[in-house]
């Protein structure tokens, strides 16, 4: 079940560095597309940064509507990660390509991702240079969740979890690693 994520402690969705879905919608248009750089950026009022290429439909998406949600899937979703991350949506609808259903989310209007573990809900901040230069968008998170049966009191829990709920790490040419073994030191 969806549990609310306290947005001081949202970051934590990202801070292990998992791959994202960043979906948005614009007009009447919806698109999703797979990214590997996303990160947390700051805490008070929680930001993240997201890189998207300005040859991306998602790119033209965001930069109409000022939003985008970061969508963290799991393993079980690998697959569906590639073939969103491999093709274009201009042309056809990637959520219906590639089996993904898209959810209303609690605070923008681009969709969630259904079956993803955990949920940032951003509003762009406004960086003209860094936007053009770099393709860095900073997302002011607005609305968090994530799946309680692994993430809960403000940490992952993958150690309780199915190996097909932890999140996905991409390193290059569509292999992956899943989130391993939790361990601490003190």
């Amino acid at each position: 079940m969806l549990a609310d994520v306290e947005l001081a402690k949202a970051y934590r969705l990202l801070n292990h560095g998992p791959t994202v879905l960043v979906s948005s919608a614009a007009g009447g248009r919806r698109n999703v597309m797979a990214a590997a750089w996303a990160m947390p950026l700051d805490f008070d009022p929680p930001k993240v940064l997201v890189v998207i290429d300005k040859s991306t439909y998602s790119r033209e998406l965001i930069e109409q509507s000022g939003e985008f949600i970061l969508n963290i899937p799991c393993r079980a979703q690998a697959a569906q990660v590639v073939q969103v991350g491999s093709e274009t949506g201009r042309d056809d609808d990637k959520f219906a390509a590639s089996g993904l259903a898209a959810l209303p989310a609690q605070r923008v209007a681009a969709p969630r991702v259904a079956g993803c573990i955990a949920y940032l809900e951003c509003k762009v901040v406004p960086e003209p240079h860094n936007q053009q230069r770099y393709d860095l968008f900073i997302g002011e998170v607005v609305a968090a969740q994530a799946d309680d049966a692994v993430f809960r009191a403000g940490h992952w829990h993958f150690e309780d979890a199915d190996a097909s709920q932890r999140s996905l790490h991409y390193i290059a040419g569509g292999a992956f690693f899943a989130t391993g073994e939790a361990f601490n030191v003190a």
